[in-house]
């Protein structure tokens, strides 16, 4: 079963942009499903294939000579030699949407992008099932906590009852465990695990010790929603400092934690400058960290990180899937420890949100918000505790609960 990615209309937007086109995301997310479901009539070619892969690799040049553009060229990352030729080519005929490329690394990828297809390339982003596309939202809206996008979300909310979130949060995003109820979250998770250990990392990012990466995996897992302490992490590796600073890195790149980073300027001398760290998949979160239910999730003492880690994998999504690289949005916390999860900046306007799994909103949930206003230069926009009640309901001025089921 095919459900519909947001990301495909803002596929067809790049496209008149762009000669290529490079959809990245982590494993499992859907890319190469999104590519032949929005270009079905395009030749297909994966390096997958050991055959393609050893084509492109040894013989870059003829390659488009046999399979010419236009064309879906997946896990790209295998064959970096093949981007100086997609400029040629690109240079020669100057037309637009001729290469619709995928892949799960963006550690090698990238790299080679910026240094070939520089100004000749549209990147997106994809990020497992949001929301909005497991219910067949059609509202593509990037999340904010303002009156018109509340409004426009008023008739199409998630049809998201408290277990349910819990369920959802637990299963993690991945479209494979949303399209088959049936499939056993354990064993896809090991699964998952496994190849991502054996063809990305070891293939890709030359990790040798495949045993002390996953337990970095898990620990970082185990840090998600809370500020990144790399000293930590390598210990509970038993790596160097160093080392944990390149494997974290790894999981950047490809697509599986983001590192949201903490709003300061040269006025705000008391806040801290240290990253959160979130795991972008909670139900992988939830495999390596061996949280086995969502009763037992719901109940445990990461609830609320879990909770927290959630809702902003899917604000970044909104983002991602309306084709924004680099999204607005920040976390605040000083030394006085005044803290606010999630600040999306707009121009001079900060919108301040908070996160609570609670679905017993109170003004004193957002009461860190005025720290705003002592800010010079900055005005706070409308606000938001998002949580678990199953309504909008005002706190207090312009600032609204807002349930998970409208983000």
């Amino acid at each position: 079963m095919y459900i519909e990615r947001h990301l495909e209309k803002t596929l067809t937007r790049t496209e008149s942009m762009f000669g290529a086109i490079l959809v990245a995301g982590s494993r499992q997310v859907g890319k190469t499903t999104l590519l032949r479901q929005a270009k079905p009539d395009l030749p297909y070619i994966t390096l997958d294939d050991p055959i393609m892969l050893a084509s492109a690799v040894s013989g870059p040049g003829t390659f488009f000579r046999v399979s010419p553009p236009p064309l879906v060229l997946d896990e790209i990352q295998y064959a970096p030699q093949l981007f100086p030729h997609i400029k040629m080519l690109l240079d020669a005929q100057g037309q637009k949407g001729q290469f619709f490329l995928s892949g799960s690394q963006q550690f090698h990828m990238m790299r080679n992008v910026s240094e070939s297809l520089a100004g000749r390339i549209g990147i997106l982003n994809l990020f497992g099932l949001s929301l909005r596309e497991r219910y067949g939202i059609d509202s593509h809206l990037p999340f904010d906590p303002t009156g018109d996008y509340l409004a426009a979300r008023k008739n199409c909310p998630a049809p998201l009852d408290y277990h349910t979130a819990w369920e959802i949060i637990h299963r993690g995003s991945m479209p494979a465990l949303a399209a088959d109820t049936a499939l056993d979250w354990q064993l896809f998770y090991a699964a998952y695990v496994r190849t991502y250990l054996e063809r990305d990392v070891r293939d890709l990012a030359q990790v040798e010790d495949e045993v002390k990466f996953l337990r970095f995996m898990t620990a970082s897992a185990a840090m998600t929603g809370q500020l990144l302490n790399l000293a930590s992490l390598a210990r509970d590796a038993e790596v160097s400092q160093p080392t944990a600073e390149r494997w974290l890195s790894v999981l950047r790149a490809s697509g599986l934690v983001h590192l949201l980073q903490p709003y300061h300027n040269n006025i705000i001398k008391r806040a801290v400058k240290t990253p959160k760290l979130y795991f972008l998949d909670t139900g992988l979160a939830a495999y390596l960290t061996r949280w086995n239910s969502p009763q037992v999730l719901q109940y445990g003492a990461m609830a609320g990180a879990f909770f927290e880690t959630f809702v902003v994998s899917e604000i970044l999504k909104s983002y991602a899937n309306d084709g924004v690289l680099d999204p607005p949005l920040y976390f605040y916390r000083d030394k006085e420890q005044n803290e606010i999860d999630l600040l999306i900046q707009r121009d001079l306007t900060l919108h301040p949100i908070e996160i609570k799994k609670s679905a017993d909103p109170r003004p004193t949930d957002i009461k860190s918000f005025g720290v705003l206003d002592k800010i010079p230069g900055i005005s706070r926009g409308p606000g938001g505790l998002i949580c678990l009640y199953e309504r909008p309901a005002p706190l207090t001025g312009n600032d609204m609960a807002i349930p998970l089921a409208w983000v």
